[in-house]
């Protein structure tokens, strides 16, 4: 039997507190609870449900072939991409992984400034300006910095840049394969919903593969892994969960990104997410995650269409 660690490392405060989980190599993720008996509880209560994710994936299994065998029920089909898919997601799957390293980075440069009291001037703007970074770029040369922090800052820089460089690049890539016959229709299909861009449609349409292989919005939703998990016993039915976060995570990570400007510019999604804000200011992400799961079953249907067009022009 594998092993597995989870790893929590805990900022505590006086009130409110933040802890970063990790499972194994895997990124970790922020999870923030106020320092209080319950908030610590909640803690305590996340970790487990992570470590005992595999063991549900598990079971599920285990009890499909049990249902299979002893009466008789149909197993699920497993879809298997094409190696023209697979190979399709590799460019896209590094684009992404060069977003996370940019942001790393920056927040390295950020740490930095703040550990020597560095702020920025009022007068540069946004940290996305070129005179922010040419203000970056004269802190090298800046004698009362130490001779170690200017060039720790120097690195950073030079590896900002060599990240920004390569994205140009990927960009370019990214470009072509939306270009390519196979995907273009579908991709442009996708990309007339608010917030989604190029680089999304793209991974949803590579992540999904073929939008005929789910026959409603609700078995995209739990593909998606944005539907909530069921927990039942017999004080208490259908007791909803945490999302169950299956399936592939760069497809989340996408429309978790389209959907603050899909909220912005559609008026049904804004609507929505305000709704269920008031009912509970305190639940944003849930709000923003029945975004998420709404846009994801809006891009199935216009994706399948296209399909069914293809079928029949074929």
């Amino acid at each position: 039997m594998q092993v597995r660690h989870i790893f929590v490392g805990i900022d505590l405060g006086d009130k409110n507190s933040v802890a970063r989980i990790a499972l194994d190599r895997e990124k970790s993720e922020r999870f923030g609870f106020v320092n209080t008996r319950a908030g610590r509880a909640r803690l305590i209560q996340d970790v487990k449900r992570r470590g005992e994710q595999d063991d549900r994936d598990a079971d599920d299994v285990l009890e499909k072939l049990r249902g299979h065998v002893l009466a008789g029920n149909k197993l699920p089909t497993v879809w298997v991409p094409d190696l023209q898919t697979r190979d399709d997601r590799e460019v896209l799957r590094t684009r992404l992984e060069l977003s996370e390293k940019q942001t790393q980075v920056k927040a390295q440069i950020q740490m930095l400034l703040k550990r020597h009291g560095l702020e920025k001037p009022s007068d540069l703007g946004s940290s996305r300006t070129k005179q922010y970074r040419h203000w970056l770029e004269s802190l090298t040369g800046f004698e009362p910095l130490g001779w170690g922090t200017r060039h720790s800052l120097a690195s950073l820089l030079r590896q900002l840049r060599g990240i920004e460089d390569e994205m140009e690049e990927l960009e370019k890539l990214v470009k072509s394969l939306g270009d390519q016959e196979r995907h273009k229709p579908i991709v442009e299909a996708l990309m007339k919903e608010k917030g989604v861009g190029l680089l999304t449609a793209l991974v949803y349409r590579s992540e999904i593969g073929q939008a005929g292989r789910f026959r409603r919005g609700r078995h995209i939703g739990k593909f998606m892994g944005l539907t909530p998990t069921s927990h039942e016993s017999g004080q208490q039915n259908d007791r909803k969960g945490h999302i169950s976060r299956q399936g592939p995570p760069r497809l989340r990570k996408v429309l978790c990104q389209a959907s603050w400007v899909h909220v912005r510019y559609d008026p049904h999604a804004r609507d929505v997410y305000k709704r269920l804000v008031e009912k509970n200011p305190k639940r944003k992400k849930i709000a923003l995650v029945a975004v998420m799961r709404r846009l994801g079953v809006r891009l199935w249907h216009r994706m399948r269409e296209v399909e069914l067009k293809q079928e029949t022009q074929s």
